[in-house]
């Protein structure tokens, strides 16, 4: 056995062996109430504000299932296209862990609530991959440990620790893939690809908002390798609590370059748990890997079973929304853009923000110009993401009606998306306030056309000569004219009738 945290380059380890995944992803759900007892769910409260005996294992005290929280567990199960039971039990698993106050997670083991599904992901050249889905199943969140004291905020070097126990209980599903093989050198980017798209699908259903970066959607990222030409897995490591689709890729990348390192100089892979850290990309050991039987499982005895009826499954199966990747491909079609575009969009995290810019009225390439343009450039420069920028998208629906009209044109909107950005009001507000209507008054129009071919006299004469596209740079007097608030195209065709030019 070694220790090694050497790692050899991407391609050698590719070369030499095949990389085995298992993603289990936990997501809590947004019900109001825990999993078994009727304490708030709300965040940010006080700690140890949010128990009672139940979430606490008091003696004597009886859990009660929430019925949200099944019904949510259902609807996952369905859009994983899982079987639903007909009947499931829940199960203690026991281990101590000090933030876990009844000494035993209640959850369930042999029997989930779904079970044999698959998702399709989508990758970036458009490639699509199934990952098949072994099982989703229910259970409840442990409270949470801060380590007070030394370096790296882990218990280790930690003077004390506090125990939060107002998320114990915490609804939670867990979904377990089955081992993904055959995604090769892909097999980093299948591991995201597959985690953003059950975010998105969390989210369309409604069941959580899936936030990564609050905990609400985290990853364990099981990896082993096979020597090119077996079928024998080898040992799995397995990366706890990943929370961002960048760091899934990047561990299950690091976690195959350190097995490769381990198992060509003649190494053992330990089958155990390991911590991942943002700043170095690195993962480092955290404790052996129990086995499911040092857990000692057995049937939960104060709750009955769960047997949810076939009209009810079948209830829920009918009211699932548009699934994801149907949805995109749908949109895609509609809007008549490239599968490398779509995926530009979803990267920006602009798809709904575009979709929601066409319901309030814009079509559908002038929502796709501003969310993409502009406003991610402000986003890059804020630091923010889109949908954390100062404007809504009935705003930016606003601003493309006041274009289409000719109200506005693009520089002069830019300058209206930066004053609603600014937080000097609506995107009408801006337009009054800073005075950025376009001059449509052909008066001043036609002043300012005759003032600009005045003072540039051999300007005027190459176009009467037919040098249409000197035109640009008589356009251009006039839009400095008016501060930019001129219809550049009407100014153009007004300098051509003043010297009797046509433009073919």
């Amino acid at each position: 056995m070694t220790t090694t945290t050497d790692l050899v380059s991407y391609e050698d380890a590719l070369a030499s062996y095949d990389p085995v995944m298992g993603l289990e992803v936990h997501v809590e759900l947004g019900t109001k109430t825990k999993m078994f007892c009727g304490c708030s769910t709300a965040l940010g409260q006080d700690a140890n504000t949010q128990t009672c005996p139940v979430c606490l294992g008091l003696p004597g005290a009886l859990p009660v299932v929430n019925a949200t929280g099944v019904e949510s567990a259902i609807k996952i199960g369905l859009a994983l296209n899982c079987e639903i039971a007909e009947w499931c039990r829940f199960a203690r698993k026991n281990y101590f862990y000090p933030d876990m106050p009844k000494n035993f997670q209640t959850s369930q083991y042999d029997e989930p609530i779904a079970f044999n599904g698959y998702l399709d992901v989508q990758l970036e050249d458009g490639e699509v991959f199934r990952v098949e889905i072994e099982r989703a199943h229910m259970e409840e969140d442990t409270g949470k440990s801060t380590h007070v004291g030394g370096a790296t905020g882990r218990i280790h070097g930690a003077s004390h620790s506090l125990l939060d126990y107002n998320r114990a209980g915490i609804p939670l599903i867990e979904i377990v893939t089955k081992p993904i093989v055959g995604a090769g050198e892909r097999a980093p980017e299948v591991a995201r690809a597959y985690v953003r798209e059950l975010r998105e699908l969390i989210r369309a259903l409604g069941v959580s908002e899936a936030r990564m970066e609050m905990g609400q959607m985290r990853c364990d990222v099981n990896l082993s390798l096979m020597p090119k030409g077996s079928d024998k897995f080898g040992t799995r490591s397995e990366t706890k609590n990943v929370n961002s689709l960048r760091s899934v890729e990047r561990a299950a990348r690091f976690e195959i370059q350190r097995h490769a390192a381990v198992l060509s100089s003649g190494g053992t892979i330990v089958q155990e748990t390991r911590h991942f850290h943002e700043d170095t990309g690195s993962t480092t050991s955290g404790r052996v890997k129990e086995e499911a039987e040092d857990y000692r499982y057995f049937p939960e005895p104060d709750l009955v079973p769960v047997a949810p009826s076939r009209e009810w499954v079948e209830e829920l199966r009918a009211g699932l929304p548009e699934l994801p990747l149907v949805r995109r491909n749908r949109l895609r079609e509609e809007w008549g853009i490239s599968g490398t575009d779509m995926q530009a969009i979803l990267n920006a995290g602009a798809l709904d923000l575009i979709v929601a810019t066409i319901d309030a009225g814009a079509d559908a390439a002038s929502a796709r110009k501003w969310w993409m343009g502009e406003l991610a450039r402000s986003a890059n420069e804020s630091g923010k993401a889109l949908d954390e920028l100062a404007i809504t998208p009935a705003q930016v629906a606003r601003v493309t009606e006041l274009v289409a009209k000719g109200d506005l044109n693009d520089k002069l909107a830019r300058q209206v998306i930066e004053g609603v950005l600014a937080g000097e009001g609506t995107p009408d507000e801006v337009v009054d306030k800073r005075g950025l209507k376009v001059v449509s008054d052909e008066g001043a129009l036609t002043a300012a056309v005759d003032e600009a071919i005045a003072g540039n006299p051999g300007i005027a004469d190459k176009i009467r000569g037919g040098k249409v596209a000197a035109a640009g740079a008589l356009v251009g007097a006039v839009m400095k004219a008016t501060r930019g608030q001129a219809d550049a195209a009407r100014v153009k065709e007004l300098i051509l009738e003043k010297l009797g030019v046509s433009e073919g």
